[in-house]
């Protein structure tokens, strides 16, 4: 049951990034291969982000299950992880908005919006710095999934 609970709310996930993708919004890219926003993207990562997702990026145990208090544990962002698998707008959403508000329905998540705290260019710093720590083939296929070369 808390497989098919996670398939729905990743395929809300995916919905939303494919509404946005519609109606034309800016494309969002994670600048993951600049140097200096990765390096900006370090300690802002281990300022607001480690604290839920591991200094190590591995997140938190159960990860895939809700609780008992039906919120989502916050998931690796590193290979092991589901990260890789959404647009660079929806991770960048995401942070900004905080996981509820973008996922909607009742989802429960500890996952607060950043956009009060961190500038657009903070964000996509940190989403740099996380994505930059992927192997090559993980960064391939979230190339791919965001539709551009090299992936």
């Amino acid at each position: 049951m808390r497989k098919l609970v996670l398939a729905a709310a990743l395929m809300v996930v995916a919905g939303i990034g494919g509404y946005w993708a519609l109606v034309g919004a800016a494309p969002v890219e994670i600048p993951y291969e600049d140097a200096e926003r990765v390096a900006e993207g370090a300690p802002l990562y281990a300022a607001h982000c480690a604290a839920c997702h591991g200094e190590n990026l591995e997140g938190e145990p159960d990860w895939q299950m809700a609780g008992d208090d039906g919120y989502w544990p916050a998931p690796p962002h590193d290979e092991t992880g589901h990260t890789w698998h959404h647009q660079d707008e929806l991770l960048f959403r995401i942070t900004k908005l905080g996981s509820a508000e973008v996922v909607g329905g009742g989802h429960k998540s500890n996952m607060m919006g950043f956009g009060d705290i961190l500038s657009d260019r903070e964000i996509l710093s940190v989403l740099a710095f996380i994505k930059s720590t992927w192997p090559d083939r993980v960064i391939e296929q979230h190339n791919r999934v965001n539709g551009r070369p090299g992936g």
